[in-house]
């Protein structure tokens, strides 16, 4: 019989973020949950590790926990990064992130194949908190990378009450090292591929976007204090439900966010005692403001912030809102976007442009180079999700036009 055909590049980079849906790559059995120095973290670094070093690239593991893999180039001083994350939200999709990565990842292998070496460098990226699942802040591996780490976050603690601190000594890291940015200045531009978390490619019939911009973000954390007290002797108007009011608080973000025309969500929420024959004393959650525009984000956050204000004094509620990001809108380099539509026409297909609403780790990196993005269809938009699904075509056809990417910078 004859031989099979080998995979695509997009074939295996598919196999290989399929793989990582399970345990030991995974914290749960029947859910794909990786968050930042975990377990399954750690798994999923061995095994990238392993794929690099047999590509022929050198690899070192940074302070924040990002996995770096080098392919050298003939001249020195310059170096293109390409990466995502390789971590994920709870019972989340398999290629949110990891896709990218292993894109990347192909790219090189292909690469060497060939016994083919650019005029530059190539850094494989595999990031490990973008997402911000264990310790509600995002982007902590790309942010030290570009030198935005404004504070210390390895005083954030988990849901277990496990500092990053800790969990950074649990890898054998440093959390002091934080604290020293990179300072690079050999980096000319980062490549993010990923898929695009939306619906617009598959309504253009695309496998493939190349992406304009992505949306400001702001995530606070609100707590309310109200007075846990018996569900069955205290009279309505005697209340102080922290749960009411954050009920009300969750409408207003909805509310808000609609009519500024932006996205608001509120992802998580706790409530304290917990018990259905007591009145919540305390609620916890979470706010998430996204525009295209900064001034927009900036305005629903004041309004929200007032309107907060004024519902939880009617209430009888104190209240505390804690800024626990903001991120600036990003918007991507236009030569590089030029390239990519270069390449995309080369190969027959219409370079369409889009923007991002949702955040990327090339937000952050923005601050350090220039940055692009790559967006790859996923069936019918769904993201965070296990029904997330990528073809390999639009994967193979990714990677194809990552490679020509790569020979027009080259030629440039």
């Amino acid at each position: 019989m004859p031989d099979a055909p080998p995979a695509s590049l997009g074939e295996i980079a598919l196999s290989r973020c399929d793989l990582f849906k399970r345990p030991p790559y995974s914290e749960e059995p029947r859910a794909l949950t990786r968050r930042f120095l975990t377990q399954a973290h750690r798994a999923a670094l061995a095994a990238l590790q392993g794929w690099m070093e047999a590509a022929g690239m050198a690899v070192r593991l940074d302070p924040a926990a990002t996995l770096i893999g080098r392919y050298e180039g003939t001249q020195p001083g310059r170096t293109l990064l390409i990466g995502s994350h390789i971590d994920s939200v709870r019972d989340g999709g398999a290629y949110d992130g990891a896709l990218g990565v292993m894109l990347g990842l192909g790219v090189v292998e292909e690469l060497a194949r060939q016994g083919r070496r650019l005029p530059f460098a190539i850094e494989v990226l595999a990031f490990g908190d973008e997402e911000g699942s264990r310790f509600h802040a995002s982007m902590t591996g790309s942010r030290y990378l570009a030198g935005t780490l404004a504070a210390d976050p390895a005083g954030l603690v988990d849901e277990a009450g496990v500092t990053m601190a800790a969990a950074l000594r649990g890898f054998g890291l440093d959390p002091a090292a934080l604290q020293a940015a990179p300072a690079r200045k050999d980096v000319f531009l980062y490549l993010e591929p990923h898929i695009e978390q939306g619906p617009v490619l598959e309504a253009e019939g695309l496998p493939v976007g190349i992406v304009t911009g992505i949306a400001a973000q702001t995530r606070l954390a609100v707590r309310l204090a109200g007075m846990a007290n018996h569900a069955g002797t205290t009279p309505m108007p005697l209340r102080r439900d922290a749960l009411a009011a954050a009920a009300e608080a969750v409408l207003l973000v909805e509310r808000i966010a609609a009519a500024a025309g932006i996205t608001g969500t509120v992802g998580a929420l706790t409530v304290e005692p917990g018990m259905g024959n007591v009145i919540p004393g305390h609620c916890q959650f979470s706010v998430d403001l996204r525009a295209p525009l900064a001034e927009a984000r900036d305005r629903a956050e004041a309004e929200f912030r007032a309107g907060l204000a004024e519902l939880c004094a009617r209430r009888g509620i104190a209240q505390e809102v804690r800024l626990v990001q903001r991120l600036a809108p990003c918007l991507c380099d236009a030569a590089a976007q030029s390239l990519l539509a270069e390449a995309i026409a080369g190969l027959g297909l219409h370079p369409f442009r889009l923007a991002s609403g949702a955040g990327h780790d090339a937000m952050s990196l923005a601050a350090l180079c220039p940055v692009a993005m790559l967006f790859i269809r996923c069936r019918a938009g769904v993201s965070h999700n296990p029904a997330e699904s990528v073809s390999a075509a639009d994967a193979e056809m990714a990677a194809r036009v990552m490679l020509d990417f790569l020979g027009r910078l080259e030629r440039r």
